[in-house]
């Protein structure tokens, strides 16, 4: 403030005081000041004097008032504005012809009063309040991450709301479950604490303590912050929290999972629980059938038996104890059945059954259980179900109906609840053999496999007419495969493989023709099998074909001679008209029905030139190679 103002400032607070001590007639004490509220940031509208008030005020001095000290801030003469060193320098400029002072960037320091006192056109004294708003950032809240204990005799801290930057301070309010909370004595205690930050804005910090009880083991609680700003009343809340409850259990009870019938096999676990928070120490008892006494058991650390693979043994009287260790109070829970189903292994009679082929044979099957049984009767290959009940039967027994049966054993009201037993039945007879006889496509000096495969009761051994080395698996127990690794050579072509099954009631052969792959129309190159022939009977002869006479093959080359003449003047007689197209092939090969290639094969060769030749292209359209135009050869094979 310049010595002027200083003057004038104590020459107005003297006259006061002198209006004041002579108790001038008809003077009233000072008006309320003009109310104008802002937001820190914002900017403040000062008028010297109200709204309805003539302007063009020439010489205006603006004071700000701060613990009821003035000090001058602006100056207004003839209309033109100069603001005074100090806070409010930079931020002030003027308005409406001079009478309105206009403050910028406000903070919460600026909350006060300001003064304007015009000299002309007349004089004249205004006083403004200034009042200031700051919205509070979103409020946070901390719940005890401890917990409090229902014992507590004393209100303990459920949680703790802060909400920052706020001016004014706002006020909070305390919810749980949507109901404002009130000061209660021994009950609910707020504790609410603000500090100021150097910006002038305050940070506000409520505690919320209350005696709590088992029943808010669930409660949600949260804060509300009330605050004003020029546009009205708002409020923000923080997000709800729950508080972790001690309290002691009142009961204890049993569960077992899965729920619902049990069987062999399946895990299950039994669990203790309690209505207590934290769980008592869970011990779990089971009922001995020989003493009637409950024997303790050691359950895991969550209070749980895990029984991995329930067993029948593992049925009965199950009960639960907790004790609480802060008050080291006891609770049982009621004894709870456990009932483990089951089906004891199945037996099958005879054990070992057989019989003569054309004889009858019954199998009987037993088992055990808690539940009704029921049986059937599958055969092992096929997993066909031939009979329902416990008994099957035989009659006319034939050496197909060797082999594996199964016997299965059922609980129909517990899923899943059943065991079977395999029996194999022998047919007594001498060896009976997959393939009759078979036939292989060969390379000559290739090493291969021949296989044969018989079954028999008593098992059959198998021996080979060649050298090699032989292995057998046993297919079943009555079946064996031997498998002979053996060179191709041509009296292996000659005379073929034969394999003999025997045992103590006869013997049975299948033979093995060896063919050389060149033979075939078809031409391929790898060994393979032709068709089998089933075989039931005790032996096997070997078939070997034939050798036609000399003079059907003499007749035979003399008609192929002269019908390949006639065909070849024919076919040439109609290239020289133009009816057929020229092929590039100099050497065709007429093709015979597939029943006929086996037997012979005739090939010609002429001198024409490759496109004269094409006249002679089978209906196969083989063609051969441009330069292969050798002579005429004929092959017989046989």
């Amino acid at each position: 403030m310049g010595p002027s103002g200083l003057i004038y400032a104590l020459l107005l607070a003297a006259c006061c005081c002198c209006r004041r001590a002579a108790g001038v007639p008809g003077e009233a004490e000072p008006p309320e000041p003009e109310l104008v509220e802002a937001e820190v940031g914002g900017t403040a509208l000062l008028k010297c004097g109200p709204s309805h008030s003539p302007g063009n005020f020439s010489q205006v001095d603006w004071f700000s008032v701060h613990k009821e000290k003035p000090t001058l801030i602006f100056r207004v003469r003839k209309g033109q504005g100069q603001s005074e060193p100090g806070e409010y320098q930079q931020r002030l400029s003027l308005q409406d012809r001079g009478t309105t002072l206009v403050l910028s960037h406000i903070t919460p320091h600026d909350e006060r009063i300001f003064l304007c006192q015009a000299k002309r056109p007349q004089s004249h004294e205004h006083r403004i309040q200034l009042r200031v708003y700051k919205a509070p950032e979103e409020p946070t809240i901390q719940v005890n991450a401890l917990g409090i204990s229902v014992s507590s005799k004393e209100p303990e801290e459920v949680a703790t709301c802060v909400g920052r930057n706020g001016y004014p301070v706002p006020q909070v309010i305390w919810y749980k479950n949507g109901h404002s909370l009130k000061e209660e004595k021994n009950r609910v205690h707020i504790q609410s604490s603000q500090i100021v930050e150097s910006s002038g804005l305050y940070t506000l910090e409520s505690v919320l303590k209350a005696q709590l009880v088992k029943e808010d083991k669930d409660a949600r609680f949260y804060c509300e912050l009330n605050y004003r700003l020029p546009s009205g009343n708002h409020m923000k809340e923080s997000r709800e929290v729950s508080v972790q409850v001690f309290y002691p259990a009142e009961k204890v009870w049993l569960e077992v999972e899965p729920m619902g019938a049990l069987k062999e096999g399946d895990r299950v676990e039994i669990r203790c629980l309690a209505d207590g928070n934290p769980p008592p120490h869970f011990t779990i008892s089971k009922q001995n059938l020989g003493t009637r006494e409950m024997e303790e058991m050691t359950p895991e650390d969550n209070g749980a038996l895990v029984l991995e693979s329930a067993q029948k043994e593992h049925s009965g009287l199950y009960q639960c104890q907790g004790l609480d260790l802060e008050t080291m109070a006891s609770l049982l829970s009621d004894p709870q059945e456990l009932l483990v189903n089951y089906v004891s292994d199945v037996r099958v009679s005879p054990a070992a059954p057989e019989s003569q082929e054309g004889g009858s044979l019954t199998l009987t099957c037993e088992a055990e259980s808690n539940q009704a049984v029921e049986f059937q009767w599958l055969r092992e290959k096929t997993g066909q179900v031939l009979e329902k009940g416990s008994v099957l039967q035989f009659h006319n027994l034939k050496r197909e109906a060797g082999g594996g049966y199964r016997c299965m054993a059922s609980v129909p009201s517990v899923p899943g609840l059943n065991r079977t037993q395999l029996v194999h039945v022998a047919v007594l007879g001498s060896p009976w053999m997959t393939s009759k006889e078979r036939k292989m496509w060969v390379r000559e000096n290739e090493v291969l496999n021949l296989s044969c495969e018989a079954s028999g009761h008593p098992r059959p051994s198998i021996s080979w007419s060649v050298a090699g080395t032989a292995q057998e698996q046993d297919q079943d127990p009555q079946g064996v495969l031997s498998v002979l690794n053996v060179l191709v050579t041509p009296e292996l072509l000659r005379t073929g493989a034969e394999c003999v099954a025997s045992n103590s009631l006869g013997r049975n052969t299948t033979t093995i023709f060896l063919e050389l792959a060149s033979s075939r129309s078809t031409g391929l190159g790898t060994s393979t099998a032709s068709p089998s022939v089933r075989a039931n009977g005790t032996s096997t002869e070997k078939k070997l074909p034939e050798p036609e006479s000399k003079g059907v093959a003499i007749v035979a080359v003399t008609v192929c001679v002269l019908v390949l003449a006639v065909l070849g003047a024919s076919l040439y007689f109609f290239y020289k008209k133009g009816k057929l197209p020229c092929g590039r092939s100099g050497k065709q090969e007429i093709t015979l029905p597939p029943s006929r290639k086996s037997e012979f094969v005739v090939e010609v060769k002429s001198d024409k030139l490759p496109e004269e030749m094409g006249l002679l292209q089978g209906s196969s359209g083989d063609q051969r190679a441009p330069g292969d135009q050798g002579e005429k050869y004929i092959d017989l094979r046989h």
